[in-house]
């Protein structure tokens, strides 16, 4: 049976630096909560079980000088090495989706919140986006997001490149969304036409 309280939940998918967080943050202006799966996972490296693990797959490498896990020294490793990547996710993923249906579950007995937005850059590759009503897929050309990565990350284009490998095709993702948000323009044009999306999913949920 339906769970009379369940809200639509909005999964946002596109490449590194192509304003994903940008468009939700602007659902979040309407009234949608905002589940971030980089912000979770960077609490849980913080965490003493999921750190061990994380040091005990790829060693004390990864630590800075004060014992903590250095998140950029973490990024260059498992980066360069598709078998560490993989053993990364396999330790932090699980807690992540964990975290992530107890906030959606929290989420659904809000009254006031319209719907759930998933800002989870796997989103596709974990599988959840079979959990998601809708999926927004967020365009904007590759020089635009090589140069928004290096503000956010300081990625330079080649670990651009590298990362983007690891992740299921734009284009195939592009073919998966219901709706595709251009973010090649101005600010106010990407406001605009999430608040239509928002409308039309509401208004048809």
């Amino acid at each position: 049976m339906d769970d009379p309280n369940r809200k639509p939940i909005i999964g946002i998918l596109g490449g590194l630096g192509s304003g994903k967080s940008t468009v939700a943050a602007e659902f979040g202006k309407l009234g949608c909560a905002i589940i971030d799966a980089d912000k979770i996972a960077h609490e849980l490296l913080k965490e003493p079980v999921v750190k061990e693990r994380a040091v005990a797959s790829l060693g004390q490498v990864i630590l800075d000088s004060t014992g903590k896990i250095d998140r950029k020294k973490l990024a260059g490793i498992v980066f360069a090495d598709a078998q560490k990547l993989l053993a990364l996710n396999d330790i932090i993923h699980p807690p992540v989706l964990q975290r992530a249906e107890e906030l959606i579950k929290q989420y659904n007995g809000q009254n006031q919140v319209k719907a759930i937005v998933l800002d989870m850059p796997l989103l596709v590759e974990v599988g959840w986006s079979k959990r998601c009503d809708k999926l927004i897929f967020v365009d904007c050309e590759r020089q635009l997001r090589v140069e928004r990565a290096k503000k956010i990350g300081v990625l330079d284009e080649n670990q651009h490149k590298i990362r983007e490998n690891f992740q299921i095709s734009l284009d195939k993702k592009a073919t998966l969304a219901d709706n595709i948000v251009d973010n090649n323009s101005g600010f106010s044009a990407l406001a605009e036409q999430v608040a239509k999306i928002f409308s039309y999913i509401t208004d048809n949920g």
